[in-house]
């Protein structure tokens, strides 16, 4: 049995805000390959039992404690299927490094500063299991804490669908082939910066435009 934990909130007055990412691909995960299931009440969390595309049977959770609980959601699933976390748990987070219409898939690492996965690592006691990052900006001048909980801008909304989408893709390919494989296909610049930007786009730049979005945020009222 693979697992399949997405992160965020539970609420409906976190529906659609950044730090909610990780819901919104598995709601999309759920929508595409197990329409009609209804979730169950299952490890403090909403339960999905779905066969991905040759991957077999995976469990797709959405934790119904708040973020920095995650961990009580999947140690217990971890524990009760006997899961090898370092081949079959992926944990899907959003990520304020990286810009929107960007994911990242990597099989070990450090939390970022992301309480979910800091409750994870600390009740597994490993940070070695996969976890798909999604770009939601960095906040600029904006409190954290209120950048991730605001929702998307227009502007970012139009470059987070996509990835949202193609985070599903990688999601998976990831069940199905391993990360490797996952990681060589999607661990790459979104389209529309590979193509209007050179390869030699220095840090600097990138920085410099993520905060002029991250500025809009706070000027724009989101229409989604």
């Amino acid at each position: 049995m693979k697992v399949i934990v997405g992160l965020g909130n539970p609420g409906a007055q976190y529906e659609r805000t950044r730090h909610n990412a990780g819901f919104m691909v598995l709601n999309r995960l759920v929508e595409r390959h197990a329409p009609g299931v209804t979730p169950r009440a299952r490890f403090h969390a909403l339960a999905v039992e779905a066969a991905l595309p040759d991957a077999g049977k995976c469990l797709l959770l959405k934790p119904t404690t708040y973020m920095n609980q995650s961990g009580q959601c999947v140690a217990e699933a971890v524990r009760f299927y006997k899961v090898c976390v370092e081949r079959d748990l992926l944990v899907i987070v959003d990520d304020v490094a990286l810009p929107c219409g960007t994911i990242r898939l990597r099989e070990q690492g450090g939390t970022g500063g992301h309480n979910g996965l800091a409750d994870i690592q600390q009740r597994l006691g490993s940070d070695v299991f996969a976890r798909l990052r999604v770009g939601i900006d960095g906040p600029g001048a904006i409190p954290q804490v209120d950048y991730v909980l605001g929702r998307f801008t227009q502007e970012q909304w139009d470059d987070t669908a996509p990835a949202l989408d193609q985070a599903v893709e990688a999601t998976c390919m990831w069940a199905a082939r391993g990360a490797t494989t996952a990681m060589n296909r999607f661990n790459k610049q979104k389209p529309s910066q590979a193509n209007d930007a050179p390869e030699d786009v220095n840090d600097a730049t990138q920085s410099r435009r993520i905060a002029q979005r991250a500025k809009s945020a706070d000027e724009e009222e989101p229409s989604r």
